[in-house]
């Protein structure tokens, strides 16, 4: 493994999840903290809440995609390309990483046994940041936040 699972680890030994784990990588590669975002991540934790639900892993990287490309003020223009960018992981996540599961939830992930957490989901939070951040370099995004010309 490299250094960015090595961090996605130690933030969740700190007691934070998907969601917020991706969130927070994506906010440290542009050398930011937003305590209030990544608290606002928690509602999409264990499928919306622990809901089991569409995986956190997922809308978390959706989530991501936009810190990058979405618009944040007034004055920002959204990407015209973000939806797509969208799209693509979600094609992805069902294709790649659900082929196994019988759909996106968390439950059908876990499989209705929360012991197989520690065991699918670190490596389907690396697998969905490297995802991403393939897709923000296709579409022309250093992890700094820049859209390259």
């Amino acid at each position: 493994m490299n250094e960015e699972f090595f961090r996605m680890v130690e933030i969740a030994q700190q007691e934070f999840y998907c969601s917020q784990i991706l969130l927070m990588m994506g906010l440290e590669a542009q050398g930011k903290q937003n305590p209030e975002l990544i608290r606002a991540m928690a509602g999409l934790i264990g499928g919306l809440g622990f809901c089991g639900k569409t995986c956190g892993s997922l809308t978390g990287g959706a989530c991501l995609l936009a810190l990058y490309a979405g618009k944040g003020s007034e004055e920002e223009v959204e990407d015209s390309r973000l939806n797509a960018m969208i799209r693509e992981l979600v094609q992805w996540f069902e294709r790649e990483q659900c082929a196994n599961y019988s759909g996106i939830n968390c439950d059908s992930i876990l499989e209705n046994n929360p012991k197989n957490r520690l065991e699918r989901c670190p490596q389907l939070v690396y697998q969905t940041y490297e995802k991403v951040k393939a897709i923000l370099a296709e579409n022309g995004y250093d992890l700094a936040g820049q859209l390259e010309v």
